[in-house]
């Protein structure tokens, strides 16, 4: 068995870990990145989940940025993003369009910028703890198995993974009878003509979701659709769901569906999680074979790229030091130990109906997420990032989406460099110091407070 020994682990390397990483290389911390794909991006590139949204409220005030605003800063410098522009059809008032290609390449770069060692292609599969403490976590390789010991962890693989392996208690699901959000393979469509179907929207506005009103969407770009409600419900496809949903881009024939609905399946069980992928590019087929023939602008399209994997909304997530409520969350409570905000709105797609369940913020449009939510129970040199973090199913729905996911990950990064340096435990990081470097390195944790 090969060992490495190091500062602090980083397991998963999606939105959360890349920028928990990024934040525990730059303080100086030998930090090692571990991811299971042979790219990083988790969600992002493996379940083609596009655009990024939202780094706003809905009224369009920014109050996610920090590193991940830094990532989309780098994006537009490469070209690869026009940066965060406006939303014709959706609940949010910006999206984030990105290449994904290049995004692969850009975290990379990034990464071994600040130092970071990123292990690909390795799934971890076994943790060592001691009293309280993770000692080590195990590989498994192509070359065999290692061991990693570090003086510090981050659990950011979307699924709780470490945490739950770490015996940290976990939850799963919505209260009654734990069934999770739906999974969705996502896939894109080339040779969409997207002036035809913005006509098409202009001319028969009854068939749409859209909160810009008509005569502005003729002088905007079209960022995606929500609707063809008459053609979906014509097509009766064995789909639980109740219309289409696409986004334009990244190509300018181009567009990502987010239609296929799997639901009832848990995506930490290896049968279910095989049958998800199997259905997932069934209705794959079925819906797009749909699209070209029923929908106007589709005429001569086809598809482009599918998944590498099903996206999941929902799986386990840590029973923390406090939970994040659906309260918190429409209400936009501050809280004082706040780490990150976000301006999403609750997005429960039904877990076992047609539809999608949503409530917005009230205040400002923002709401606090604390630190205690990145501190699982029982296990002390462990921090957790991104969608497994500790929350209620209604919760969840707006803290799984990726810049929130980003902004947690800065936090859990800053606070495992922290604990790092005085040798201490996270839940024992002076939330002050904490707050100030997260607001130094670019973090917007204050109403009013601007990027």
């Amino acid at each position: 068995m090969r060992k490495i020994e190091t500062d602090i682990v980083v397991c998963g390397g999606g939105p959360a870990g890349i920028n928990a990483a990024l934040a525990a290389g730059r303080s100086g911390a030998r930090t090692l990145l571990i991811e299971r794909y042979g790219f990083l991006g988790g969600m992002s590139t493996a379940a083609l989940v596009y655009p990024w949204m939202t780094f706003h409220t809905m009224d369009g005030k920014q109050v996610i940025a920090g590193t991940a605003q830094e990532i989309v800063d780098r994006l537009m410098a490469e070209g690869a993003s026009p940066g965060h522009v406006r939303d014709t059809v959706g609940f949010v008032k910006t999206i984030t369009p990105y290449d994904p290609e290049v995004y692969k390449v850009l975290i990379i770069d990034m990464l071994r910028e600040a130092g970071v060692k990123v292990l690909l292609h390795s799934f971890m599969d076994e943790v060592q703890t001691r009293d309280g403490l993770i000692e080590t976590v195990r590989l498994a390789t192509k070359s065999g198995k290692y061991e990693i010991s570090a003086k510090q962890f981050i659990d950011a693989t979307g699924d709780a993974d470490l945490a739950y392996l770490s015996g940290a208690p976990c939850l799963q699901g919505r209260d009654i009878d734990n069934l999770t959000q739906p999974m969705t393979m996502k896939f894109r469509m080339r040779g969409v003509d997207l002036a035809k179907v913005k006509r098409y929207m202009i001319e028969h506005p009854d068939e749409f979701y859209k909160k810009t009103p008509f005569d502005e969407l003729e002088e905007l770009p079209l960022s995606g659709v929500l609707g063809y409600f008459k053609h979906w419900k014509e097509a009766d496809l064995p789909i639980n769901r109740d219309q289409v949903l696409f986004f334009t881009g990244p190509g300018p024939d181009e567009v990502l569906v987010n239609t296929t609905r799997v639901q009832g399946l848990d995506g930490t069980e290896l049968e279910d999680l095989t049958e998800g992928e199997v259905q997932g590019r069934k209705q794959v087929r079925m819906v797009a074979d749909f699209m070209a023939r029923c929908l106007p602008g589709f005429e001569n399209a086809s598809i482009s790229s599918v998944g590498a994997q099903i996206g999941i909304r929902e799986s386990r997530r840590i029973d923390g030091c406090y939970s994040l409520q659906i309260k918190d969350v429409v209400d936009g409570r501050a809280f004082d130990d706040c780490i990150a905000r976000s301006g999403y709105p609750i997005d429960i797609h039904d877990p076992s109906g047609k539809g999608v369940q949503a409530a917005w913020v009230q205040g400002d449009g923002a709401y606090d997420i604390p630190y205690r939510c990145l501190l699982p129970k029982r296990i002390d040199n462990l921090l957790v990032a991104g969608r497994c973090i500790s929350t209620t199913h209604e919760a969840l729905a707006t803290t799984r989406l990726t810049p929130s996911c980003m902004a947690t990950g800065q936090a859990a990064g800053t606070a495992a460099a922290i604990a790092w340096e005085q040798g201490i435990s996270p839940g024992k990081v002076d939330i002050g110091l904490l707050q100030e470097r997260l607001i130094h390195n670019g973090a917007l944790l204050r109403s009013g407070q601007t990027a």
